[in-house]
């Protein structure tokens, strides 16, 4: 059975969302910004990721985000990447490497103090659900002497909105539920 791709722009020129009709993740997103990543951790970004012209790919609950680079131009990418999908998840085939992803996951959440559990728990049920809806995506890298680093993701990565969406709005939020928070920087 064929899928529904809707195309998506997103606030970042250099990326677009393309929504489908079925659960990619069970929740959170995966960010692949490498081949090698790619061809560990996802065969659906690996074959995105061949794209000549693809740079980076995010895969959320019902969409994927792909980032261009430079030299590529959206009229020529569009359909390559909608044949790539469309392919791909007609035939079934596995969309990420769940073991790979245990393990990532594992490592990043080791670790932390209550603050750092706290910084998490707003990310998850405020600001990531927001920034999806864009297809982007922001994880906690670590909490240190104050400052929140995050890795911005998907469409956020590059935006030229994202300084003002961590500043005004992510700073401001994590500074208002915990004190502790001083500042928020992207890593």
């Amino acid at each position: 059975m064929s899928v529904n791709i809707q195309l998506e722009w997103t606030p970042n020129p250099s990326t677009l969302k393309y929504v489908v009709d079925r659960r990619l993740l069970a929740g959170g997103a995966v960010s692949i910004t490498n081949r090698e990543d790619a061809q560990t951790k996802s065969p659906l970004a690996h074959k995105l990721m061949d794209v000549r012209g693809v740079t980076a790919v995010m895969i959320g609950s019902n969409f994927v985000t792909v980032t261009k680079g430079e030299d590529g131009e959206w009229d020529e990418l569009n359909d390559q990447v909608m044949e790539t999908l469309d392919t791909h998840l007609t035939a079934n085939e596995p969309v990420v490497d769940e073991a790979a992803l245990a393990a990532a996951r594992q490592v990043s959440s080791e670790g932390g103090g209550s603050v750092e559990s706290r910084i998490r728990e707003i990310l998850d049920a405020e600001i990531r659900p927001a920034v999806a809806m864009d297809g982007g995506d922001i994880t906690l890298d670590r909490f240190e002497d104050g400052i929140v680093y995050l890795h911005m993701k998907g469409s956020c990565a590059g935006c030229p909105s994202s300084t003002a969406t961590l500043k005004m709005g992510i700073e401001g939020r994590l500074r208002e539920i915990i004190p502790e928070v001083l500042e928020v920087v992207s890593v």
